[in-house]
């Protein structure tokens, strides 16, 4: 439920955030990104560019990336859902993707994270098998200065089944890490 009267300066409304109802009173003119940072303390989205470009503050919004800087809150109310960041961890398991973001190193300084992990959930709710282009097309819009990608996108393909891909892994790609219980252990030694 969303109430505006004419020439208002606030709005109240009621907000679907990760799952829970919220009546918000906002500023009419606030973003989705200051009202979930200001008003309902969620400060996992992060402040970037403010113009729709960097992908920072990008949440999802009936299952579907929005960048939060661009959409007034209050056209996200009443029929909608909004997901954020922290609703993606359950209790104090983290989801998968958060999993392989910490395996893979794909988080340095961490501020993209929370728009990447969002986007990328998309992408897996509509692919869960993406190849690594899908992966680096989905996350086309959201930039990162620290990592390169390249620990993004595998971690992003870590959680799911992948089949090769028959042209070999993209040039720009390292090498995936082994997996640890393969490696031997104290006092082994490596035979090769």
């Amino acid at each position: 439920m969303t109430s505006v009267r004419p020439h208002a300066t606030h709005t109240t409304s009621t907000l679907c955030i990760n799952g829970e109802d919220q009546t918000v009173v906002f500023p009419t003119h606030h973003t989705l990104l200051e009202v979930l940072r200001e008003e309902c303390g969620l400060t996992g989205t992060k402040h970037g560019c403010e113009l729709g470009e960097c992908g920072t503050c990008t949440v999802l919004v009936d299952g579907k990336p929005v960048l939060s800087c661009l959409l007034l809150a209050v056209d996200a109310g009443a029929g909608h859902t909004i997901e954020t960041v922290e609703g993606l961890q359950d209790g104090n398991r983290l989801h998968p993707l958060q999993a392989a973001f910490a395996d893979h190193g794909a988080a340095q300084c961490g501020y993209c994270t929370p728009g990447i992990l969002m986007t990328a959930k998309a992408l897996l709710a509509e692919n869960s098998q993406p190849t690594a282009d899908e992966v680096r097309a989905a996350l086309a819009g959201n930039l990162c200065r620290c990592t390169g990608y390249s620990q993004i996108v595998q971690a992003v393909m870590a959680c799911g089944p992948h089949p090769p891909h028959p042209l070999g892994p993209h040039p720009l790609d390292p090498p995936l890490l082994p997996d640890p219980a393969a490696l031997p252990g104290e006092g082994e030694v490596s035979r090769g």
